[in-house]
């Protein structure tokens, strides 16, 4: 089954890669390896998905956040490899969570873009993971998350 079937059959719809809002590119393949810039959470209909989780986002909303940024990161990974097949395995995936000090459920909250990544990849979705909790994000989102993948030749 290729991944766009999976991704059918998981009910996801990618959205149009976002483009980037400062000096960068979205994605830099080097090495046999896809660096992807960090992906932050805009909602379904292309509204960001903003605050702090620990004050006015709660976990769920949280992990319902990181999921759309890896939704994000599989449009951006598709749009630089023209083939989501291309993906031999998801290395590892950099979450920040956008929280209060007391709030320390930032591995809970990036388990929504991992577990993304596992149900779209199965076995070579499971990587390597950084979750940190940080004062403030661009734009105000609650979660942003980047991506190491290896691709195949």
């Amino acid at each position: 089954m290729s991944i766009d079937q999976r991704l059918t059959e998981l009910g996801i719809t990618l959205p149009q890669p976002a483009a980037p809002v400062a000096a960068y590119v979205p994605a830099v393949e080097i090495g046999g390896l896809l660096h992807v810039s960090g992906q932050i959470s805009f909602a379904e209909d292309g509204s960001l998905i903003t605050g702090r989780l620990g004050e006015d986002v709660d976990l769920e909303g949280g992990i319902a956040a990181a999921r759309r940024c890896g939704v994000m990161l599989l449009a951006q990974i598709k749009a630089a490899l023209g083939s989501l097949d291309r993906v031999e395995r998801i290395v590892k995936l950099g979450v920040f969570v956008n929280s209060t000090p007391a709030f320390t459920g930032q591995p809970k909250v990036a388990n929504g873009a991992s577990e993304l990544m596992q149900q779209v990849f199965g076995e070579a979705g499971r990587h390597a993971r950084s979750a940190v909790g940080v004062a403030v994000l661009p734009l105000g989102v609650a979660v942003e998350v980047d991506a190491i993948v290896a691709i195949k030749a």
